[in-house]
């Protein structure tokens, strides 16, 4: 710890109090190891804020002494966003945790950045309304918007950028901002909600954000469809798309993440690639695209199908879904996972999935696919043994691979799970030197001492 960022502490303490301002060794690993496998690095102490005047007291202490910020949700991310590459204090928004208002009439919902997407989830359910955005992870609402999540359910609702409305944001010159009100459009001026979604906590502490809700659909059904082969599964995906079946919820898993989910979860489910489906709307509405989309994958070797309409059943279905990656974790203790997460047009998706699986195959890598298929997004999860170096090598060699034939069908590096600094790399090549140097202006324009979590994103590139 420096000279600087202790008398920081210090006098963050003196304002906060002890309970607030932690310094231990267990507190500040837990917020300096997110749950990807990139190696951890410890801030020099974790804040815990109560109220929108104590951020602001810590923002400003901290730049007062020149001490680097790292927003901190729930600790989930996967691409190091929460490292403290340069030390400082970490900002652990989870007492920042009330629902402050609800508007039925609007469809939005006003949130502290500390909230859960859980938490939301149980207070809007009886109101007859619900959040979209579904990562799986029971990510703090913050981080959501800091990482511009999305989801299962993506598809149709969209991501986070088509779901937040105004945010409540503190910038690195220490002054609270609103970026927008609460009207559906408006002309006036920048869209600064949209410049602070998917930054990554470089550009400010997000402290309450106003967010778009959806009534609850008359009727919910669940299907999960299996096919003889992988292609046969995503030439599926293509043809729903191309007919613009406003499926709700579209995800694939291999033959491997099946596997590894009935292991772990006890289910008995064919060992074949699958797709899981929602559908959301009227009971018509609902019976007609579910049929569709049946009719669609029978020309495509359909080899089981199972719906679900019961919410317990639905729920028990969509647990599998979002279970895969604990699934895989849980198939060789002590392992570490590279995830990949890759998004490309929705007609280049067969051909960048079964190019990922030959290479698989072709360097025997031990590595599951699933993904957000209706959008173009997937993911391969390597399982790698930490004490085998070679294991990462390999992995990370992949990962470049994937990622570059990415790139060269028209998609992107990440499709949901951000930059950090573990993908900064591939930014250049994604955007051109023209692009990223005008985020490099932005960051260097709002935070010009590079204070709001350093070495991520534009500025590591």
């Amino acid at each position: 710890m420096t000279t600087i960022h202790a008398s920081c502490i210090d006098e963050l303490t003196a304002a906060l109090g002890a309970d607030q301002v932690q310094t231990g060794d267990d507190i500040r690993r837990l917020h300096g190891t997110d749950s990807s496998f990139h190696p951890p690095a410890l801030p020099d102490a974790v804040v815990f804020p109560e109220t929108v005047d104590e951020c602001l007291e810590i923002v400003r202490t901290c730049i007062r002494h020149e001490t680097p910020m790292i927003p901190f949700g729930a600790g989930s991310s996967l691409e190091g966003h929460i490292m403290a590459l340069r030390g400082g204090v970490s900002i652990d928004m989870t007492r920042m945790n009330a629902i402050t208002r609800i508007s039925v009439e609007d469809l939005d919902v006003t949130v502290q950045a500390g909230v859960t997407r859980r938490q939301l989830d149980a207070r809007l359910r009886p109101e007859g309304v619900f959040f979209s955005v579904d990562p799986g992870a029971d990510a703090t609402l913050g981080g959501m918007i800091a990482t511009g999540a999305s989801g299962t359910t993506t598809v149709r609702y969209g991501a986070m950028r088509e779901n937040v409305l105004s945010l409540l944001v503190i910038t690195p010159d220490g002054e609270l901002v609103r970026t927008r009100s609460r009207a559906r459009k408006s002309s006036a001026g920048l869209d600064l909600t949209r410049l602070f979604i998917g930054a990554e906590g470089t550009l400010g502490l997000i402290v309450e954000a106003t967010l778009r809700v959806h009534p609850t659909p008359e009727a919910m059904v669940a299907a999960v469809l299996s096919f003889g082969a992988m292609e046969d599964a995503v030439s599926t995906v293509t043809e729903v798309a191309q007919y613009g079946i406003p499926v709700a919820r579209m995800e694939l898993a291999d033959e491997l993440t099946i596997d590894m989910i009935n292991k772990h979860f006890e289910f008995d489910m064919p060992v074949t690639p699958t797709l899981f489906l929602e559908f959301h709307g009227g009971e018509a509405e609902v019976a007609s695209q579910a049929e569709s989309v049946r009719e669609i994958a029978q020309e495509h070797g359909l080899q089981g199908y199972e719906a679900a309409a019961d919410e317990a059943e639905r729920r028990r279905l969509w647990r599998a879904r979002h279970g895969a990656y604990e699934a895989t974790k849980a198939t060789q203790p002590g392992c570490e996972v590279l995830t990949t997460d890759v998004c490309v047009p929705v007609s280049e998706l067969a051909a960048s999935v079964l190019e990922a699986q030959e290479d698989i195959a072709e360097h025997r890598l031990k590595a599951a696919i699933v993904g957000h298929v209706g959008d173009g997004n997937f993911h391969v999860a390597v399982v790698l043994d930490p004490d085998r170096p070679e294991e990462l090598v390999a992995a990370e060699e992949f990962h470049d691979r994937v990622v570059r034939r990415a790139l060269a069908r028209g998609g992107t590096c990440t499709g949901e799970h951000g930059v950090g600094y573990g993908k900064s790399r591939f930014l250049v090549e994604e955007h051109g030197e023209a692009a990223v140097g005008l985020m490099r202006t932005i960051k260097e324009a709002l935070d010009p001492h590079d204070l709001f979590n350093p070495g991520k994103g534009a500025q590591a590139a």
